[in-house]
Formats: C-alpha cells, structure tokens, sequence
C-alpha cells in the first residue's frame, strides 16, 4: 500500500536536481578553459566556427623572418646578375686579301740601293745593296780595294745613297788651272768626259800618269773624237788591267 508524497518533498527534490544560474536570472554559461586555448579557439566570426586558429608563436614567427630575409637575397643576387654591363668593342677584322697587299708593297726604307763603285776596286761597276749599307759594304761587294792601293779619306762608315757613284783610290777632283767650264768633270764625283777633258784632268786618272794622258788627247785629235769608253782600249798603252781601273771614271 503506496503512501502519498508529501509535495513539500516533492519540490525539494527538484531544486536539487535543477542546473544552477547566475546572479542575473540568465543561463549559466559553459565553464571556460585556460585564456590562451581560448584565443586559439574563438571563432572570428560565426562563419568561422569549429576552426582552430593556427598561432605560429615566437619560433614560427623567427622562422617567417628568416624565410624573407633569404627571399630578400635570392631577389637582389638575381637583380646583381641581370644588370646590363659594357661589352668591348669587337676588334677590326683584316681581310687577308688586304694583308697580302699590304705586305707586298715594300716601304722605302726597306728598298734596295743601286751605287756604282769606281776606282781601284777588284770588280767595279755597278753593285746592289740592302737598305741600310756603308761605303765599306760597297767596296766588299765590287771585290775589296786592290793591292796597293788605299781608300784616302773616303768615308767608310757613311751610308750610302740610291743611285750615287763611289771613287775608291782615285779623286775626280779638276786639275788646278782648268777651265771650271770646260768640261763635267768640273763637278766633283763625275766622270770624265774623254772628249771634252784636257790631259791634266786625264792625269788623275788611276794608272794614268803624264805621257799616257797626252796619249789619250792625241788618239782623241787624230779619230775626231771617242765614240764609245771601250774605245780607249786603241790607245797604246792602255791594257785591260787599266781600262778596268778607269772605264767607270770616265764617259763620252
């Protein structure tokens, strides 16, 4: 047999098994956790509800510095490379057709030198020479200077001159009392004329002394004058030994 509740129970047993609230008549909100957890947690907006926020915290945020730092770099390396910089002018490029030509045209300087050597020399006449040669390279080439004779004040270390002539032993210097007119041998260093030379001129001659020279005039009166140098061969007296010795100093 069941008694009856006594309804003053009844309502005790229920405000003990009722949720508490708060002071002002409201909910009571949910127990909240440590402050941190909450900031990681707070949703920004609605929309963002449920998400966790990422906080990196002081390493993540060393890490993101040092990541621009590097980033930083790499971009000014790229910008240091990829500037524009000054290329040298190429150098002129020579055709060899060109350098061909302009080798094979020979310079002044380097031409060669045609002189006459006279006198008393081994072989005189007319001898080539490399730029650049001395009187004493002259006389070598005709042969050396003879036997006996001897180079007076001939200049042996002057260089020589395209198309000159050099008198070795013998000087074609007139005879004093001549005629300056008379005849090219008037000029110093030019060959007698056999035509126009009197017998003193003649005298000066290499291996031409007084009597030989009046026989050269009295040839020269008798035939009307010399054709030619090797004429003088005719005159007694003459051999070719000494015609040798003058035919470069003398002409027609």
């Amino acid at each position: 047999m069941k008694h009856p509740m006594d309804p003053s129970a009844l309502d005790r047993l229920r405000e003990a098994f009722r949720p508490p609230r708060s002071f002002g008549g409201g909910p009571v909100p949910p127990p909240q956790g440590p402050p941190a957890a909450a900031l990681r947690a707070s949703p920004d907006s609605p929309d963002d509800a449920g998400r966790p926020r990422l906080d990196p915290g002081l390493p993540g945020v060393r890490v993101l510095a040092l990541a621009a730092l590097l980033a930083a770099l790499v971009a000014g390396a790229c910008f240091w490379w990829s500037r524009p910089r000054p290329r040298p002018a190429p150098a002129p490029v020579v055709r060899p057709a060109a350098a061909s030509r302009v080798a094979a045209t020979p310079s002044p300087a380097s031409a060669p030198l045609v002189v006459d050597v006279a006198g008393k020399v081994r072989r005189p006449g007319v001898v080539t020479l490399p730029a650049g040669s001395r009187v004493i390279d002259a006389i070598k080439e005709a042969g050396g200077v003879r036997s006996g004779a001897r180079t007076g004040t001939l200049n042996l270390a002057r260089k020589v001159v395209d198309g000159e002539q050099i008198l070795v032993g013998v000087t074609a210097t007139p005879a004093s009392g001549s005629s300056p007119g008379a005849s090219a041998s008037s000029v110093p260093g030019a060959p007698l004329d056999l035509n126009a030379a009197t017998a003193g001129e003649l005298d000066q001659l290499p291996g031409v002394g007084p009597v030989l020279a009046q026989r050269i005039v009295d040839y020269r009166t008798q035939h009307g004058g010399f054709r030619s140098v090797d004429e003088l061969r005719q005159v007694s007296g003459i051999g070719e030994a000494k015609f040798a010795d003058v035919k470069g100093l003398v002409r027609v």
